[in-house]
């Protein structure tokens, strides 16, 4: 068979095919480790005010936390801002092989995370975890926006 001008050469053996990657193999009541112990959310902002019903219509920023291993992970959570103190840390268990997803807007001990303010956020925990971040944003009425990305593994 003849290709097309302009194309792509075929792939060669080995390549361009999915390959398993080298790792940790999940045993017997034992998942692999996966993630990272640091990470990072440097483009907070939990947006105010919110509009529409309460609480399907609330503004949030989340972290959508995935613990695989067997084991309790305590996370530690430090925010930072532009013109304010570090407030931090805050302590949340995440039990193994479960998933928990945290609203930044719920952070009240020890003390609330500030509304409307851009932060970074520093998550360490002392297994291995995977990080998402979701921003919903309801501040221009009738308008919903849902965003979300993988924070940053440091």
């Amino acid at each position: 068979m003849g290709r097309l001008p302009g194309a792509a050469p075929p792939a060669r053996p080995g390549r361009g095919v999915p390959q398993p990657r080298p790792g940790p193999v999940a045993g017997e009541g034992v998942m692999a480790e996966i993630g990272a112990r640091t990470w990072v959310v440097s483009g907070g902002r939990v947006p105010f005010p919110s509009h529409g019903p309460e609480p399907g219509f609330t503004g949030f920023d989340q972290l959508c936390v995935l613990n695989a291993t067997d084991r309790e992970a305590e996370l530690a959570l430090d925010f930072y801002y532009e013109d304010a103190d570090p407030a931090g840390p805050y302590r949340l268990l995440v039990g193994g092989r479960r998933i928990r997803h945290i609203r930044v807007n719920d952070l009240i001990d020890p003390e609330a995370v500030l509304l409307d303010r851009p932060y970074g956020c520093v998550l360490r925990s002392p297994v291995p975890v995977v990080v998402q971040f979701l921003r919903q944003d309801t501040r221009l009425p009738g308008t919903v926006a849902l965003t979300g990305t993988m924070a940053y593994p440091a």
